[in-house]
């Protein structure tokens, strides 16, 4: 089920509103960019079990001393993908997503944790898996990537949201990479929105419960609409922030609205999740323009 008539139409408002906003303040932009990067490096590994608390993440991106031990490999995930992050941010939008760019990115990804594999695809005898999900023999992934690749690009019809969404439901059934595999196809997504000229998202950890779970649908039933929803909120929330901030707006939090509104938060939490009022997130913690 592609995503309803009433999203696409709610999404094409935000984004005219987001452009038209945004002349001549792309340094708020940025800023807002800067001020996210510690939160999704921080989702995105706590999606793949990564210990590092946000705290602990933003310490680590600063070159602050963390208050407990925690593994070099755990340091370099955090580093490494806040590099990647950070590159992609300007740079990739006017070039189509090809290969090269993809094991680029990995081996950055991947550089100083395993060397051995940064940067490739499976090989014979490298099985991966997920759950309960065995993903493809190494023998097939190179043509099943090109293949996905070339879906998305030559595909001028879907809608954005919904190419973006099974495009990442095949990459991660793919699983091309030993490693490191659900980190670069989440980078990839926002490769996929910056080329449209839209806001990064962060999928977040909280939310992992419902992200793996479009996995397991789409597995066995080969429906996307979980996923989409995900991408699509997601994207929602993020246009919503800046929209707030190109604005001028004052934030307070959700819960300091509800009271100032006389309005139950409970209620207010469950419109934010929807999306359908203008809440979102700032380190974990719901807030809304007044």
């Amino acid at each position: 089920m592609a995503t309803t008539q009433p999203i696409k139409d709610r999404m094409k408002a935000l984004k005219a509103e987001y452009d038209k906003l945004r002349q001549g303040k792309e340094s708020l932009l940025t800023i807002i960019d800067e001020s996210e990067l510690s939160e999704s490096v921080f989702n995105s590994n706590a999606i793949e079990n990564s210990t590092l608390t946000l705290k602990e993440t933003e310490q680590i991106l600063l070159d602050l001393e963390v208050s407990r031990n925690v593994s070099v490999r755990e340091v370099f995930e955090a580093k490494n993908l806040a590099r990647v992050m950070e590159y992609i941010k300007g740079k990739l939008g006017e070039k189509e997503l090809s290969e090269d760019m993809v094991l680029f990115l990995h081996k950055m990804l991947i550089g100083n944790i395993n060397d051995g594999i940064a940067g490739r695809f499976r090989q014979t005898g490298e099985y991966v898996r997920v759950g309960n999900h065995i993903a493809p023999a190494p023998e097939h992934v190179q043509r099943m990537i090109d293949k996905i690749l070339l879906s998305y690009t030559s595909d001028h019809e879907t809608y954005f949201a919904d190419k973006i969404a099974t495009f990442h439901l095949d990459f991660e059934t793919i699983h091309p990479f030993c490693d490191g595999n659900g980190r670069i196809g989440r980078v990839i997504i926002n490769i996929q929105l910056q080329k449209l000229g839209f806001p990064n998202i962060i999928i977040r950890d909280k939310e992992k419960q419902d992200y793996y779970e479009s996995f397991r649908i789409y597995n066995h039933s080969k429906k996307t609409t979980l996923m989409e929803k995900i991408v699509t909120l997601a994207l929602i929330e993020s246009l919503h922030k800046r929209i707030t901030y190109l604005r001028g707006q004052s934030i307070i939090t959700l819960a300091d609205f509800s009271r100032t509104q006389k309005r139950s938060l409970h209620t207010l939490s469950n419109a934010a999740r929807r999306q359908t009022i203008p809440a979102f997130r700032e380190r974990g913690e719901w807030k809304i323009g007044t």
